[in-house]
């Protein structure tokens, strides 16, 4: 852990604040977090799916734990503001797997990570939270974990009693060392300003397409905003609308508006 490390470390945790949500255009590669950042980000976050995608695997725990810290050391390395790594569940079947994750991203540069519940029992993921907290701490860095609660994203539960069922999740995070809340799945402007105010920590939401802008979320009590594999999609979106034009009419009319040549060589070839 270097002084530069711990610094945007710091970084990243003062910028968790509902006066002015952290936007997190999330990346998947070198090229889209040095892009991401050249359009003004204050931090980076990686997006697992995207990086999945990038690599070759499906998103859900597939990906292996050195692909992904390959990923997130060279995101590091590549721009100069505090990186947030979306890990998965951690990428292992068990806490201590979790930590070894934990020591790799610190050695990788990142300054904090998201890591997920998922379909796990709270009990579980709260072993997990622990050491990394536990591995965070060793290290003497204010490390921001970011604990994702999975209950709306995958529909757990009963929907009448979802709310409470999160909010109970978070706090058993928070106590095993999370310094944020990420509850992915929930565009409701109702049920954000009661997770907002039900939970002790910064609150994350995922947003998109519908959701309030991310002014509106802060004024709900949001202190981050993510858009998780959103950009990434777009981008494969727009790959995909322009080989349909080139194939199906030979013309070339998607391929308009992108980003000139030597800006993104310049972007790549300008050393940190």
């Amino acid at each position: 852990m270097t002084t530069t490390q711990s610094a945007k470390a710091r970084l990243l945790r003062s910028l968790h604040t509902s006066a002015a949500p952290l936007a997190l255009a999330n990346a998947w590669d070198v090229a889209s977090a040095r892009v991401i950042e050249s359009a003004g980000a204050a931090a980076i976050a990686t997006t697992s799916a995207g990086v999945a995608w990038s690599l070759g695997a499906p998103d859900g725990d597939v990906l292996g734990r050195d692909q992904a810290l390959g990923l997130i050391s060279r995101v590091a390395a590549a721009v100069a503001v505090p990186v947030t790594a979306d890990i998965e569940g951690g990428y292992g079947h068990s806490a201590a797997d979790v930590a070894e994750t934990i020591t790799g991203v610190l050695a990788a540069g990142a300054a904090g990570v998201n890591i997920e519940d998922g379909s796990r029992a709270p009990a579980e993921f709260v072993t997990r939270l622990a050491a990394a907290r536990r591995t965070a701490d060793r290290a003497g860095v204010e490390f921001f974990l970011n604990a994702r609660v999975d209950t709306y994203l995958l529909g757990l539960g009963d929907p009448d009693t979802r709310l409470e069922e999160t909010l109970a999740r978070a706090r058993l995070y928070v106590d095993a060392g999370a310094d944020g809340v990420f509850v992915p799945g929930v565009t409701d402007s109702a049920t954000i300003a009661a997770l907002a105010e039900g939970i002790s920590v910064p609150l994350n939401v995922m947003a998109g397409p519908g959701a309030p802008s991310v002014a509106d979320l802060g004024a709900l009590g949001v202190a981050r905003v993510s858009v998780g594999s959103g950009v990434a999609q777009a981008a494969y979106a727009a790959a995909r609308r322009a080989a349909r034009e080139l194939f199906d009419t030979g013309g070339y009319g998607c391929l308009a508006g992108g980003i000139t040549f030597p800006e993104l060589n310049t972007l790549l070839s300008d050393p940190r």
